[in-house]
């Protein structure tokens, strides 16, 4: 889902709105791909750090309202992704930082929901969220995968951090709507092993014959 291009927006605007602006790329390798709770503690950080104060604890609410309204108006599914999750025929997980009633709600809206069901996993189900492994983990030990058979397909430098802590490959997504000019650097540094530009990438990458 093209969702991190709608947050990011929704995000730094709101939080212009209490004094704190930041750079594209720095606010999406820090906070892009971690849970709400780690995100809104990392707000408080920086409005204490950088002006003194914590940030209004209405902010939440009206955060996630935005945000909501934004998704429902908005959202729509990654040119590709819904062939692509089609024609993978082996198991497979949505392991996301978002909360597990919004994951559902949007993987509903773009049509996306049965293609993983029930194997949809969100920040709410462990301790630590991205980038620790715990959400990968867990995924894995749903599906009943080792984890170093498992690849993670990913779009964010907190995300391929945890796969990687986690012992999984993973490939480094550019077909979003946040991506900017220095995101793949970013994401093979932070682990990732290859590059995909879009959907149709990933797909005839997956679904290449194996060598002999």
């Amino acid at each position: 889902m093209d969702s991190e291009k709608l947050a990011y927006e929704v995000e730094v605007e709101l939080l212009a709105e209490h004094g704190l602006t930041f750079a594209r790329e720095d606010y999406a390798t820090r906070f892009m791909g971690i849970s709400y709770d780690a995100f809104h503690a990392a707000m408080d950080r920086e409005a204490k750090a950088r002006l003194g104060r914590t940030l209004p604890p209405e902010i939440r609410e009206e955060l996630a309202l935005r945000l909501r309204r934004t998704m429902e108006d908005r959202l729509t599914e990654i040119q590709g992704a819904a062939l692509t999750v089609a024609a993978v025929k082996l198991p497979k997980a949505v392991a996301s930082s978002s909360t597990r009633a919004g994951l559902e709600r949007k993987l509903r809206q773009v049509g996306l929901w049965y293609a993983f069901a029930p194997h949809v996993y969100s920040a709410e189900d462990v301790i630590q969220a991205k980038p620790a492994p715990d959400l990968f983990l867990h995924a894995a030990a749903a599906l009943g995968v080792a984890p170093r058979a498992c690849l993670v397909i990913e779009d964010s430098v907190n995300g391929v951090t945890a796969a990687r802590r986690a012992g999984m490959r993973v490939w480094g997504f550019l077909g979003g709507g946040h991506v900017d000019d220095g995101l793949g650097a970013r994401l093979i540094a932070a682990g990732a092993e290859e590059l995909m530009a879009t959907w149709p990438d990933v797909s005839a990458r997956l679904l290449q014959p194996a060598p002999r």
